[in-house]
């Protein structure tokens, strides 16, 4: 099809069925669908886990969760039923195009079957095989024999196919103003400042992307006796545990408020954070949605996912194994991360802190 036939097209449905930081790295395309051309509305199919982001994303205008049996995160079902259902509720809608955002190693087509079925006209996504009939506009995917580009930028570039640009390539998320009063009682209740602390996420849900607990309490216990910052330590309600383990080690005055917050409340605390200390998973993103610097500790199973658009150090040791696309780290030794100095962590977060302080301070002072 033409990019005039994509230019006519009102309804867009844009399918992206992995997780919440996923979610956040396609806004500025889905930004740019929705800006290029008026009277555009935006519906986001995504998972369970990505809907969460979504309802906090401007730029989208209605929220379709759907749990795809072909995504990892997704258990068995005894019957097919969602799908059709979903089927049905799709081609109700009457979209007039979809776009299927997949990273390089994900396959697009069981979602452009789906979108297909629901006669949804203008099909477009990456995709490594002929699709024939199954999308109406093929940009075939150069990753990643061709080089790997960071997830904002494939998504970018595939809607600029399309006739869909933008000038603003920043994540998109807006903070309730209950969820910031919410942070900001509960910071106040802790007696933090906004500069005297840091957010720090120990978790991930991928055993491989996690810095090693006891490294992350040495380098805390670093930043504690050095420049006086309380940590407070982020998590899910499944992650309690490894957080206290964390807040335990980390030295004076580190709290813990795992299992406190939900997506909103995360993004309203790591908006007042100076400074956020993470593995390479879903809140790395949101801080950077919401301006907050971050120092990653980046585990080398994918090169795409660095944060977007923020001050931030990315850490890693460097492996003959790395880009494994690994939940587990398939040689143990877990080197990728465990080989990052605890005292490299503390120096990056002193750089960022110090840049942020020296950017806001009075002209002059």
């Amino acid at each position: 099809m033409s990019v005039q036939d994509w230019r006519r097209a009102r309804r867009i449905l844009c399918v992206r069925l992995d997780g919440a930081g996923d979610v956040l790295m396609t806004t500025p395309a889905l930004r740019a669908l929705r800006d290029s051309e008026r009277g555009r509305h935006v519906t986001l199919l995504t998972s369970s886990a990505g809907a969460a982001a979504a309802r906090l994303v401007p730029v989208v205008d209605d929220v379709v969760v759907y749990d795809a049996p072909w995504m990892k995160a997704t258990p068995p079902r005894a019957s097919s039923a969602v799908d059709h259902a979903l089927v049905a509720d799709l081609r109700e809608r009457r979209f007039d195009a979809a776009v299927v955002f997949t990273v390089f190693s994900q396959d697009p087509l069981p979602a452009a079957l789906l979108c297909h079925l629901a006669d949804v006209p203008l099909r477009a996504a990456h995709a490594r095989d002929k699709p024939y009939g199954l999308l109406t506009d093929w940009t075939p995917d150069p990753e990643p024999a061709g080089g790997i580009r960071h997830e904002v930028r494939r998504q970018l570039d595939l809607v600029a196919g399309l006739g869909a640009t933008t000038t603003d390539e920043r994540l998109a998320l807006a903070v309730p103003d209950g969820a910031r009063a919410e942070v900001d009682a509960l910071l106040e209740g802790l007696g933090l400042d906004d500069d005297g602390w840091l957010a720090v996420h120990p978790g991930a849900t991928a055993p491989s992307r996690r810095y090693p607990e006891e490294l992350f309490g040495d380098a805390l216990r670093r930043l504690a006796r050095r420049r006086g910052v309380r940590a407070v330590v982020t998590g899910s309600e499944a992650e309690r545990d490894l957080a206290e383990r964390v807040r335990a080690g980390a030295g004076p005055g580190a709290v813990s408020v795992a299992g406190a917050l939900d997506l909103a409340g995360l993004a309203a605390l790591l908006e007042r954070a100076p400074l956020l200390v993470s593995n390479n998973t879903g809140p790395v993103h949101v801080a950077a949605a919401v301006g907050t610097p971050v120092v990653d500790l980046y585990a080398l199973t994918n090169p795409q996912h660095t944060p977007w658009g923020v001050p931030a150090r990315v850490l890693s040791h460097d492996v003959p194994c790395r880009w494994c696309h690994s939940s587990v780290c398939v040689a143990v030794h877990h080197d990728c991360l465990r080989k990052v100095a605890p005292a490299d962590v503390a120096a990056a977060a002193e750089e960022l802190l110090d840049a942020r302080r020296a950017e806001r301070a009075p002209a002059g002072a």
